[in-house]
């Protein structure tokens, strides 16, 4: 029988992931249900395909899912070590100017702890992750329909989370064995052309639920940048000084323009029960890097994710109702 489609997406943003993770957290609590009972289809990129593995795929098989609030706690506790780097790094790589900024030993480390042994195959719910190849030059997806039906693409979670936070000039590069051992495949971070997955979701979405009587879409942003570039200060810019403000500059205007395309697919209509969801907030300069793990920081982005919480409780009562009752 056709049914109501729902559909998670969670946009890429760093430690900035704060934000969703207790948006989320204050999503389940109203329905009483963990995130993957309460969507059909959970996407990420970067920190959003982190959250999205993390919340359908349990450490151990048939073991327990984890919690949003408990990543809300692993942003904080865990942050510190995700972006750390030793004097040695900073100096053999010219403080960031001939090497990424980060070594990869804290993060792998983070999720080795978080996803075990656990594979794409194991998520409670259909699960979509993006990346991008960079030897092939192709959008990469990792899907949890795809790995149940071919061993080659049942990737250790753990990998796929890595290969989703490879943020360029962050972390190198995930060089990840294609599954034939014969191969591999080289993954950054999905956001260089989904920093916001919801459009990717939808149409996944359609491909796999042909007869569905509806969609449902809630898009989960982790901040977007009211600061802007001017003109006086970027016209005579070169390569240098354009490689940190470009990256954030192509994340947000991903995020926004699938926002507006969205919008354009799934108009609220009046007297009908809405199909989209976007529930973003606004971020001051400072807070607006992907790596500002100081606890001044992380308090600043928790209060933001109560006050989207505080001023968008009357939408998130209808989003509850309708996950729990259609």
């Amino acid at each position: 029988m056709p049914k109501l489609v729902k559909i998670l997406s969670i946009d890429g943003g760093g430690i900035r992931g704060i934000v969703p993770s207790i948006v989320l957290a204050e999503i389940e609590r109203r329905t009483e249900r963990p995130v993957a009972k309460l969507f059909d289809l959970v996407a990420g990129t970067s920190t959003g395909g982190i959250l999205a593995l993390g919340l359908t795929i349990p450490k151990n098989p048939n073991g327990p899912l984890y919690r949003a609030g408990e990543f809300a706690g692993m942003y904080a506790r865990e942050g510190p070590r995700i972006f750390s780097r030793s004097l040695w790094h900073k100096l053999w790589g010219c403080n960031n100017l001939m090497n990424a900024k980060y070594s990869s030993t804290g993060i792998e480390r983070v999720f080795d702890e978080f996803f075990g042994e656990s594979r794409l195959a194991h998520a409670a719910t259909n699960v979509l992750v993006t990346s991008y190849e960079i030897e092939r030059n192709f959008p990469f997806f990792f899907k949890s329909s795809s790995a149940r039906s071919r061993a080659d693409h049942d990737f250790p979670a753990r990998q796929v989370a890595r290969a989703a936070s490879a943020a360029p000039t962050y972390f190198e590069p995930m060089k990840l064995p294609s599954g034939t051992n014969t191969d591999h495949y080289t993954l950054i971070d999905g956001g260089v052309y989904a920093n916001n997955p919801a459009a990717c979701a939808l149409v996944e979405a359609r491909t796999t639920h042909p007869d569905a009587s509806g969609f449902l879409v809630v898009s989960l942003g982790t901040g977007s940048l009211r600061h802007s570039l001017r003109y006086d200060s970027a016209r005579n810019w070169g390569v240098a000084k354009w490689a940190a403000p470009l990256l954030s500059v192509v994340f947000d205007g991903v995020s926004s323009t699938v926002d507006y395309q969205m919008r354009q697919l799934m108009p609220d209509v009046p007297g009908d029960a809405k199909h989209y969801y976007r529930l973003q907030t606004h971020l001051e300069p400072h807070q607006h890097s992907l790596d500002n793990t100081c606890a001044a920081n992380i308090a600043a982005l928790q209060a933001l994710a109560n006050k989207l919480i505080e001023n968008r409780s009357g939408d998130l009562d209808e989003l509850c109702d309708t996950l729990v009752t259609k």
